[in-house]
C-alpha cells in the first residue's frame, strides 16, 4: 500500500505524544486521524475506516484491550491491523494484548521511524 493511501488512527491519552505521532505521520506522507479516549477510538474507527490503528493500552473510558476487542468484534474493522503502544514492559501484559487482538506490541518511548516502519509493515 502507498504511503498516500495509508490512513493512519493514532489513540493516546497524552495529547503531547499524540499530536507528535500524528505530525510525524502527517510530515512523512500518511494521513493520521486521532482519539484521546476508548470511546472516541472505537467511533472514529468505525467513521473513517483506518489502515491501521496505534493505541495506548491505558486509554481513558475503555482501556485499549477492551477497545481491541470491540474492533475485532465488528465487521466493519475486524481486519484491520492493531498496534498496541505502551509503556508496559511485561510479558503477560504483551500476551494480554495479543489475546485482545492486537498484531504488534511496541514499547513507549517509540522512535517515530519504528512506528511508521511497523505500520507500513502491517498494512501491506
Amino acid at each position: 500500500m502507498k504511503v498516500g493511501a495509508l490512513l493512519v488512527l493514532v489513540a493516546e491519552d497524552s495529547e503531547d505524544l499524540r499530536e507528535a505521532y500524528v505530525d510525524w505521520f502527517v510530515y512523512k506522507g500518511v494521513r493520521a486521524e486521532q482519539a484521546a479516549s476508548g470511546p472516541e477510538t472505537l467511533q472514529m474507527a468505525f467513521e473513517v475506516r483506518p489502515s491501521v490503528v496505534v493505541m495506548d493500552l491505558s486509554l481513558p473510558g475503555l482501556d485499549g484491550f477492551e477497545v481491541a476487542r470491540r474492533l475485532r468484534q465488528d465487521e466493519r474493522t475486524a481486519a484491520v491491523p492493531l498496534i498496541a503502544l505502551t509503556g508496559h514492559a511485561d510479558a503477560a501484559v504483551e500476551e494480554r494484548a495479543r489475546a485482545s487482538g492486537f498484531d504488534a506490541y511496541l514499547l513507549k518511548p517509540c522512535l517515530p521511524e519504528h512506528l511508521l516502519a511497523e505500520v507500513l509493515r502491517l498494512a501491506r
